[in-house]
């Protein structure tokens, strides 16, 4: 028996969330752990394993995400797909993660990130 979504889950609230924002189609989450002040997830009320498998639910989330980046002066907006690269929940989910200078968030592609991984 295969093991329940989280995200659906949460979707069909049956588990709980901090829900920030909804949509028809989409709802925005603080998740457990954010790594900077403000970290949400945006989430897909359909199930899409990854932004690869339905382009059409992948943009609109990207839409989303925009809106709610709009009002911030720098923030990443990151997703993953596949293990490979990071991806831990088979559900579509966006990172906007809002940024400040100094905030000492390294990415793994910036200098911060190779100077703590030499």
């Amino acid at each position: 028996m295969p093991t329940p979504c989280v995200f659906c889950s949460i979707v069909d609230g049956t588990a709980p969330a901090d829900v920030l924002h909804t949509w028809p189609d989409a709802i925005a989450i603080r998740p457990l752990n954010p790594v900077t002040p403000g970290h949400t997830l945006i989430i897909p009320t359909t199930h899409v394993a990854d932004v690869g498998e339905n382009p059409a639910v992948s943009a609109a989330t990207m839409a989303h995400a925009a809106q709610l980046a709009a009002h911030l002066d720098a923030a990443n907006i990151i997703t993953s797909k596949g293990a490979a690269a990071t991806q831990t929940i088979t559900h579509l989910h966006l990172h906007l993660l809002p940024r400040h200078p100094d905030d000492g968030l390294p990415l793994p592609w910036t200098p911060q990130q190779q100077q703590h991984n030499p």
